[in-house]
């Protein structure tokens, strides 16, 4: 057994190194079997030789992000452990270094696992991307994220953000108010990544410039949809005539993400899901990439990747 003490720099660096309530030095210290306490800017690791030097290790990893201050998730962790233990450490530095974007309150936003980096370069090179996994690994924050700095570098004229509206039966008329304020409760999740980019005053004008329309999925029909960066949200929820509706809307210079949760679907035991049934219709169409995101990539607070298995574990039982 042997102690070893491992400078941080900054408090700054040892609270972004560890997480909240210290979650990621627990974590650390599980996936290692050392005893790690955080006192100050300081990391103090007592173990084995091999157990010290594997605490090092992914500290080391992780260097790139918290030394500059920038938030480590629990997520990360494990990342840095999954690329050590498979010898992918030098892949794991290309994905520190790629930004996707960055919030207008100074996040920088990145992929935290590999799943998700190949999900964004999907995002960036291929014309219709599907995209598949539970909630809160980054499915539609991440398209979004794409979709704006897309739009904001002028690659794209327009962003349409869709989803099928189940909830309301596609018949919203029972709600009260305009059509932005019937569809506002469906279309939230969009509206939540937009404004991490976006000034929340700018959104109203762009609407209304089109230049950004958010509408439930029944009103994409009859329509081409070109020079556009489109997003189709919970396309669990579609049905296969809907999906092949909205697939071929795609005109020239457009990008299409298609985002869901095939295990969540809304619709009546009888109906098949479009998203499911396009998955076994295009799998190996040239120009189609399949991105599928596991309880792995939940980015979310730690709970969410345990309530995620947890609800796996039952319904594999059931």
């Amino acid at each position: 057994m042997g102690n070893y003490k491992l400078g941080l720099m900054s408090p700054e660096n040892a609270i972004a190194l560890a997480g909240p309530r210290e979650e990621n030095i627990k974590r650390i210290a599980q996936q290692t079997g050392a005893v790690v306490v955080l006192r100050g800017s300081e990391l103090n690791i007592a173990g084995t030789e091999n157990q010290v030097n594997r605490v090092k290790r992914i500290v080391e990893t992780l260097e790139p992000t918290w030394s500059q201050g920038q938030a480590i998730a629990v997520t990360d962790v494990l990342t840095a452990i999954h690329a050590l233990d498979t010898h992918r450490a030098e892949e794991l530095q290309s994905i520190q270094k790629d930004v996707v974007a960055t919030t207008r309150r100074g996040q920088i936003i990145r992929a935290k696992t590999f799943r998700q980096q190949q999900y964004i370069k999907a995002l960036r090179t291929s014309d219709l991307t599907f995209c598949t996994g539970p909630a809160g690994t980054g499915k539609t924050f991440l398209a979004a994220m794409v979709a704006v700095k897309a739009l904001m570098n002028e690659e794209y004229e327009r962003l349409i953000l869709t989803r099928p509206a189940v909830e309301a039966g596609e018949r919203l008329g029972f709600l009260p108010g305009d059509l932005q304020e019937k569809v506002n409760p469906y279309l939230r999740p969009l509206y939540d990544a937009l404004h991490e980019l976006l000034d929340p005053e700018r959104i109203p004008h762009l609407m209304e410039k089109g230049v950004i329309e958010v509408a439930p999925l029944a009103y994409m029909r009859g329509r081409t949809l070109s020079n556009a960066f489109v997003i189709l949200d919970e396309a669990q929820n579609t049905t296969p005539a809907q999906m092949k509706m909205v697939l071929t809307r795609l005109g020239f210079h457009s990008r299409m993400v298609v985002t869901g949760d095939i295990t969540q679907t809304d619709l009546p035991q009888y109906q098949q899901s479009g998203l499911a049934m396009a998955a076994k219709i295009l799998k190996g169409v040239d120009g189609i990439e399949f991105c599928e995101l596991t309880k792995a990539d939940v980015v979310r607070h730690a709970l969410v990747q345990r309530i995620v298995a947890a609800y796996e574990q039952f319904e594999g039982k059931a």
